[in-house]
């Protein structure tokens, strides 16, 4: 059983930074990556980056360069930075645990096994 708690959403301006903490306790089982997911409005949730347990990353292309995922193996912690911010990176982001994942094909997804956050509103204004 893993469980989540996740914290550090808010509102921001255009070009701002927020960074996201994901703090995961219980047995997260025999899959390698950790991860996070957003819902914006008009779409279905989909992969935001990921990380393994080397601590490989893989992310959407519309977040290259401007976010980074990273973990504290010791904390249990797994972090989103968000720099540069910008208007359509406005949305409901949760942390996932049990993501699929095979990096090394730049896979990597939810299914039904994948544990989730409560989720945190991020809001970016123009």
């Amino acid at each position: 059983q893993v469980r989540l708690l996740e914290s550090g959403g808010g509102s921001a301006q255009a070009g701002g930074t927020l960074r996201l903490s994901c703090v995961a306790s219980g047995d997260s089982g025999s899959r390698g990556c950790m991860g996070w997911f957003r819902r914006v409005p008009g779409q279905a949730r989909a992969g935001v980056g990921v990380i393994d347990r080397d601590g490989n990353t893989r992310y959407t292309d519309s977040v290259k360069g401007r976010f980074t995922v990273s973990k504290d193996n010791g904390k249990n912690t797994l972090y989103l930075q968000m720099n540069s911010l910008q208007p359509e990176d406005t949305g409901t982001y949760y942390c996932a645990a049990k993501v699929v994942c095979r990096l090394a094909g730049d896979v990597w997804y939810a299914d039904a096994l994948t544990t989730w956050g409560q989720g945190t509103l991020v809001t970016v204004s123009s």
